[in-house]
């Protein structure tokens, strides 16, 4: 049987030669397989690096394709970046800037590589909103509760409560949530026509408090200050939000894609208006969504709510910078004016923590945002190749963490650590400090058209 062809299988080759290597001489890789080292031909070891240029170089293309009506702003505009990043992360936020009414933009400490612009990446615009730069999960993002209910009370309880919680909540391809829930936003005919959505207005409504896949999720965390038991949810606009986008890129004239031009909009125009109310409904939708599945968790584990935590990190609000009124897209980022509250998640075998914004130099840089995650450090496909399920296991094992759910694509290993991350954070503080002991996904055998 002849082996299917790789596509950077030929500059990999060449890379392997200019490093002095023999392609075809066998290496043991540093993972194994079925107990035992891998080996694979040498080229192998180059293939992320022929890859990663050829991103670098799609990049560059858009970045010199770039529209010049629009070229004294991105000559202007100046990028903060923070923390350490892959060249292809970097090149795509820089070709990201030289598109639109640019003012400024900023690079995270956990961003990676997104839908025409990095997750992670933070662009402000004057007069002009980015819908790929929201992405396709319009207004996903984090909620956290926290309760006056002490871990030791459901201590003996996580086995059952982790099975409550996956069996009355919709993960991954079962987006039909079977409690029809109400909800006011349903009734807001102006909001729905504004945005031109009324047609998933019924299916809308039918997946309303599902949570879906990849690395969405339900967590039980404990407080390591008090014992205090906490709920942590992240998850979007489901379907309402993924249609959206589809709908007004295609009507935009943009493109699908990871090394594309960002498709940007003139927020007088009549297309941007309609965008605009589509991406608030969703906002609403998002929110009604994460606050329904949060209550539902809250009646499995007992306990009264004390403190709230709420905020989507795949929006663009229309704020105040130096004095100008600007749209800042984030896109994986959370916002962190001083004395605003986040709620960021690690792996699902690390801590997570909430903070809180800081006035400062550096806040004001960051256009007062800051991380929504850990952030990834392999893609999903690299990561299902390069871990295996007992190195998942057993990390969780050692955390004292009760998984259901999840695939290698979500191990723990595949992401960076949330600790390493915040060290290059800046503009905030961590108020608190979360151990997951549940985590709640969807299966390895579940798919989620829903883009994050």
């Amino acid at each position: 049987m002849s082996r299917k062809a790789d596509k950077w299988e030929a500059r990999a080759r060449e890379l392997c030669l200019e490093a002095g290597v023999n392609p075809d001489s066998r290496i043991n890789q540093h993972f194994k397989h079925n107990g035992k080292p891998k080996s694979i031909p040498a080229w192998c070891a180059y293939r992320d690096a022929a890859k990663a240029k050829h991103d670098i170089a799609e990049s560059n293309t858009v970045a010199i394709s770039a529209n010049r009506e629009y070229v004294e702003y991105a000559n202007k505009a100046t990028l903060k970046i923070y923390g350490d990043h892959e060249e292809t992360t970097i090149s795509q936020m820089h070709a990201c800037m030289k598109y639109g009414k640019v003012v400024g933009g900023v690079l995270c400490p956990d961003g990676h590589l997104g839908y025409a612009q990095p997750v992670g990446g933070v662009i402000a615009y004057e007069d002009q909103i980015s819908i790929s730069g929201i992405g396709f999960d319009i207004a996903c993002g984090n909620m956290a509760v926290q309760l006056d209910l002490p871990f030791s009370k459901i201590k003996s309880r996580v086995d059952v409560i982790a099975r409550d919680i996956a069996s009355s909540i919709s993960f991954g391809i079962g987006r039909k949530n079977e409690t029809r829930v109400e909800h006011a936003l349903f009734d807001d005919e102006e909001a729905w026509k504004k945005s031109d959505m009324e047609f998933y207005r019924d299916k809308a409504v039918g997946q309303l408090g599902t949570v879906g896949s990849g690395n969405h999720y339900v967590d039980i965390m404990v407080d390591d200050q008090d014992g205090l038991v906490w709920i942590g949810v992240h998850f979007g606009s489901r379907g309402l939000g993924h249609t959206s986008a589809t709908k007004y890129i295609k009507l935009a004239g943009g493109k699908d894609g990871i090394h594309v031009a960002p498709t940007i909009l003139d927020d007088t125009s009549e297309l941007g208006q309609r965008y605009i109310a589509a991406m608030e409904l969703a906002g609403h939708y998002a929110y009604a969504g994460r606050e329904w599945v949060v209550e539902r968790v809250r009646q499995i584990t007992g306990g009264r709510v004390t403190h709230s935590v709420h905020n989507h990190h795949n929006y663009s609000w229309r704020e105040e910078h130096a004095g100008k009124k600007l749209w800042v897209v984030r896109k994986g980022a959370t916002p962190a004016f001083p004395g605003q509250q986040g709620f960021v998640g690690g792996s699902m075998g690390d801590d997570a923590v909430i903070v809180e914004g800081v006035e400062s130099p550096e806040s004001k840089e960051t256009l007062y945002s800051t991380i929504h995650g850990a952030g990834r450090k392999f893609g999903r496909k690299e990561a299902k190749r390069r871990f295996t399920k007992p190195e998942m296991n057993e990390w969780l094992k050692r955390r004292q963490v009760t998984l259901i759910g999840a695939d290698l694509d979500e191990s723990p290993q595949a992401y960076r650590r949330l600790s390493r991350v915040l060290e290059h954070t800046k503009g905030i503080k961590v108020l608190h400090t979360l151990k997951p002991v549940i985590v709640v996904m969807a299966g390895n055998a579940e798919f989620d058209p829903f883009k994050d």
